[in-house]
C-alpha cells in the first residue's frame, strides 16, 4: 500500500490501553512508513492516547506499549461518544468542523474522531462541540491528545509552541 506521498503506507497496532485483566488493548492505526522506525500518524486514533494525525513518533524497541511523539502536527485529536447511533450528531457536527479546517477521521456506530489544529483555539473548538453537544445529552466528547498518557490529567503543553507562532 503506498500513497501520493510516495512513501509506503501501513497499519500498525498500539497499546491503547489494558482490560480488567491487565491484558494490554490494541489500536491499529493507518501510518505512512518514514525512516527506519518513524511513522506518521494518518488520521487521530479512537483510543490511543497522546498522538494525533500528522504527529511523526517512533515505536520504541518494537513494544506497541512505548511510543514517543518526535514532533506534533499541532492536531487535537478529539474523541466523541453517543450510546445510541452517532449518525445525526455527526451531521451536525461535522460540516462545523470542516469549516473550522478540521476532519472527520473515524466514526463507528458510537463514536466519532476528529482532528483540528490547535491555532483555532481552544476556547472556540470548546464552544463549537458544547454548543452542537448540548442538544445530545446522552453525548461526550475528549481531547486525545493533551494529557500525560500515564495520569490522564497533566497537561503536555506541547500546543505552546504552535500557539506562540500567531
Amino acid at each position: 500500500m503506498t500513497d501520493t506521498n510516495d512513501k509506503p503506507t501501513g497499519w500498525l497496532q498500539l497499546v491503547a490501553g489494558s482490560n480488567d485483566q491487565g491484558m494490554p488493548i490494541m489500536e491499529k492505526l493507518p501510518v505512512r512508513i518514514l525512516e527506519l522506525g518513524q511513522f506518521e500518524l494518518l488520521r487521530s486514533p479512537l483510543f490511543v492516547r497522546d498522538l494525533a494525525a500528522g504527529d511523526i513518533f517512533t515505536v520504541e524497541d518494537s513494544n506497541p506499549a512505548d511510543y514517543r511523539v518526535l514532533r506534533r502536527s499541532g492536531n487535537l485529536a478529539i474523541r466523541v461518544f453517543r450510546k445510541e447511533n452517532i449518525s445525526l450528531l455527526e451531521q451536525n457536527l461535522t460540516p462545523e468542523v470542516e469549516k473550522q479546517g478540521g476532519s472527520l477521521d473515524l466514526q463507528t456506530d458510537r463514536a466519532l474522531v476528529y482532528s483540528i489544529h490547535v491555532n483555532v483555539g481552544f476556547a472556540d473548538i470548546e464552544r463549537l462541540f458544547d454548543g452542537i453537544m448540548a442538544n445530545y445529552t446522552d453525548s461526550v466528547w475528549y481531547y486525545g491528545n493533551i494529557y500525560d498518557r500515564e495520569d490522564g490529567t497533566t497537561p503536555l503543553h506541547w500546543w505552546d509552541a504552535f500557539l506562540n507562532e500567531i
